[in-house]
């Protein structure tokens, strides 16, 4: 058993904190935020992820696991202090905002007392490490403190289960004595197989970064698929299979839709270009994906507005999904936002529907309806648009949908119905990448 304190109880902290108390830990998560401590201790979660009240619960009730506002006790008896505060992008410039870790790291610098191993599980820029470790040995001189990088892979909706069974963690440390404590810590995953990778910290630092950007880069390649095969009248989910097939390319990440967003992509994606323009090594696929992204969800506002005949002053569109993927109440950079955007400046009303988002939709969006479930989203609707693919979509009653709408046009930006479903329910039916153009044109012209 290890003794662990988790600054931040965000969506990685909070995550990380139940499921290492899971595993038999004593952790303590602190947070400056007094009101979500009293809500946590209350067994109220700040984020939706499914399974995770429970665990919180299960842990709390057998005492590994206890929310604080008090950093200084918490840190005091640690053998690992993770700091999870977060790192969003820095408006004007794109910059990862470290201020966070930065003060995080000088209170803690204050607490500590004996060994300590300090770990930054926030996803931070390169060389971020090397700066903790000044202001540590800046703010505790003499004491023993390592610094390593140790960044999260979660995937939001799945994050129990990625955390329990990850793909690999990766460490970045050459301490000897800090590698010690982390395999500690990570031991129970041992009959899991989880092979943890050490590093260097710097390059540890870069791997959650080039990862991510490397998702980032297969979405939106096949978007751009996607596009050429409406063009030339290919079906853009049998490309997709048919390459990810290959073993080296892998099927994960190629399912064609309205562009990626969330808390990570958008980000670190950024936070990446930046890093390369600081040491002048430009990364342009990287560059080009960034650009790429952002367009593509504007478009899909546009191809909805086509589908709609081309005007929609005066029309009502009902949306399905308002998070930026399921499994989530995120709406950060969701692709939900665009598309309702460009729907509003051109004339159009529009309600929603969202399984869990929408006391976090309703934050940021403004003059949406949000209605109680998907019918009504439909009813007196001139249009029904699939933004977001909540299994709670797959199944719907197409002619009960027919029905309620104005006017049967479906647009379904996540490809998740068959075409020939949805025609045969009676929709004038788009979806994404699959024969929209070239084709469809040849046969309409033959017919």
């Amino acid at each position: 058993m290890m003794r662990i304190t988790m600054i931040g109880t965000g969506y990685v902290g909070l995550v990380s904190g139940a499921c290492f108390s899971d595993f038999g830990h004593d952790v303590i998560c602190v947070d400056k935020d007094a009101a979500k401590i009293e809500k946590l201790e209350a067994g109220v979660m700040p984020i939706y992820e499914p399974g995770l009240d429970a665990l919180v619960a299960t842990n709390v009730k057998a005492g590994r696991l206890s929310f604080t506002t008090d950093l200084a006790a918490g840190v005091a008896d640690a053998d690992a202090v993770f700091i999870a505060v977060g790192t969003p992008s820095r408006r004007g410039d794109g910059h990862a905002d470290l201020s966070y870790v930065y003060a995080a790291s000088e209170e803690i610098a204050k607490a500590v007392k004996g060994k300590t191993v300090i770990v930054t599980k926030s996803t931070v820029p390169v060389g971020t490490g090397d700066e903790v470790e000044r202001i540590m040995r800046e703010g505790a001189p003499g004491k023993e403190i390592y610094v390593c990088s140790n960044p999260e892979f979660l995937r939001e909706g799945a994050a129990i289960d990625d955390f329990k069974r990850p793909d690999r963690v990766v460490v970045g440390t050459e301490e000897e004595a800090a590698k010690e404590v982390m395999r500690a810590i990570y031991r129970p995953l041992y009959l899991n197989r989880s092979p943890i990778l050490f590093t260097a910290r710097r390059t540890s630092e870069l791997i959650k970064y080039a990862a991510n950007a490397f998702l980032a880069t297969k979405i939106t390649f096949i978007n751009e698929i996607a596009d050429l095969c409406e063009a030339v009248g290919a079906n853009v989910q049998d490309v997709s299979r048919g390459i990810g097939l290959d073993g080296r390319i892998g099927a994960k990440f190629l399912h064609a839709g309205p562009g990626y967003g969330g808390s990570c992509f958008p980000k670190d994606t950024l936070a990446l270009l930046k890093t390369a323009d600081d040491y002048d090594t430009p990364v342009r696929i990287v560059e080009a994906v960034v650009q790429v992204n952002d367009a593509r969800k504007r478009a899909m506002g546009r191809k909805v507005i086509k589908a709609m005949g081309g005007d929609v002053r005066g029309k009502t569109v009902g949306i399905l999904g308002l998070t930026f993927k399921p499994n989530t109440d995120d709406m950060r950079d969701a692709p939900s936002l665009a598309v309702i955007q460009a729907l509003q400046d051109a004339g159009a009303t529009v309600k929603a529907h969202d399984p869990e988002g929408v006391e976090q939709a309703a934050k940021v969006l403004k003059d949406v309806e949000f209605v109680a479930d998907p019918y009504a989203a439909a009813d007196g609707a001139d249009a029904l648009v699939i933004v977001t693919e909540w299994d709670a979509y797959r199944a719907l009653d197409l002619a009960r949908l027919k029905g309620l709408l104005k006017t049967p046009v479906l647009v379904d930006l996540r490809n998740i119905y068959p075409i020939d479903e949805a025609e045969k329910a009676g929709f004038d039916y788009t979806s994404v990448g699959r024969g929209n153009g070239l084709v469809g044109e040849l046969a309409k012209a033959e017919g």
